[in-house]
């Protein structure tokens, strides 16, 4: 396997420096002319202030505002951050080796950086927090949802992991709390053909061939709600909670099925009760079974009056029940 280019500039926050290709054509006379046009979004002077303190480099070392634009070169520079709101909860790690690192994601907490969301994400927090600078995820999990993210420590090995992802050989188990609906026959398995289009936020399902499948079953029910297990055999976006809509049980504080809520990034309210419960898979490297179980558990089942009351307004910063604290590395292999 290619190995990536090693990038000139060192770590910042736990992120890696952003790497900018230069076409192999242009008329550009400098590197900051380019810059200029090639990120719009960035003022100017802020391209010229980095120019000036070294902050965008090249193989040879940092560059200015007078150096000559080399069509197929590269430039480094780290971007400059957004502001972010805290998630106020801890990560759990359910085990942690050489080769893997298991977390136990909590709600509103995004897998890796992307869009508004950079230092508050799993993976820069255990980067930074357990000093593991080459720390990658196997596979992702929706900011939305909490629960077992799979990581590698050695990046090297990271491609025989995310196989097992994309051969759907990893057994995973979620649980939901929804509605209960004592006319709903289960255990079933659904299947549809789920679509998601680029800048579109919902997934939707479509007439077609199915290319989602996943079993449901009712653990137990009370009160009105359901404690559901869910058995993804695929892994489409927002699979089960489409999956779960589709049978009139949409799961609680899902603000997009069956329909899109505009909801603060900094409302840490009625999280979405949905748990990436358990990961079981056959190692590639040691040919060992493995098993992790998540810690936490779904507010609403257990404490229905306190998921729906909690709000941002009234968050005073103590951890949310179903939150778990942070543990020191257990292994949870069979």
């Amino acid at each position: 396997m290619r190995r990536r280019q090693k990038p000139p500039l060192p770590k910042r926050h736990g992120l890696d420096p952003a790497r900018l290709r230069l076409p192999e054509q242009g008329e550009w006379e400098t590197v900051r002319d380019h810059l200029v046009e090639r990120l719009p979004m960035v003022a100017p002077a802020r391209i010229d202030e980095l120019l000036r303190t070294g902050g965008i480099v090249d193989l040879d070392g940092p560059i200015t505002p007078e150096t000559q634009f080399v069509p197929g070169g590269a430039v480094w520079f780290h971007r400059d951050l957004p502001d972010e709101t805290p998630v106020p909860f801890d990560i759990t790690v359910v085990h942690r080796d050489t080769v893997l690192l298991v977390a136990d994601k909590p709600h509103f907490l995004a897998t890796i950086p992307r869009g508004r969301h950079i230092l508050q994400t799993a993976l820069v927090r255990l980067r930074r927090e357990l000093d593991l600078p080459d720390l990658v995820p196997a596979h992702r999990l929706d900011r939305a949802t909490a629960g077992l993210v799979l990581f590698v420590v050695d990046p090297a090995r990271r491609g025989a992991y995310q196989t097992l992802f994309h051969r759907r050989a990893v057994r995973k188990e979620y649980e939901a709390i929804a509605r209960y609906d004592p006319d709903l026959e289960l255990p079933r398995v659904v299947r549809s053909r789920i679509v998601k289009d680029k800048q579109v936020l919902a997934a939707r399902e479509v007439p077609g061939e199915p290319n989602a499948e996943t079993e449901i079953e009712l653990l137990a029910h009370r009160d009105g709600l359901g404690r559901y297990l869910l058995r993804p055999l695929t892994g489409r976006t927002h699979q089960l909670r489409l999956h779960m809509n589709s049978l009139g049980i949409p799961i609680l504080g899902d603000n997009f099925y069956p329909t899109i809520t505009d909801k603060p990034v900094d409302d840490f309210g009625k999280p979405l009760q949905l748990l990436a419960a358990s990961l079981g898979f056959t190692d590639p490297i040691t040919r060992q079974p493995r098993r992790f179980d998540s810690t936490r558990t779904l507010q609403a089942w257990h404490d229905p009056d306190g998921w729906a009351t909690v709000s941002a307004a009234g968050y005073t910063g103590g951890p949310v029940a179903g939150d778990a604290p942070t543990h020191g590395p257990t292994s949870t292999d069979p």
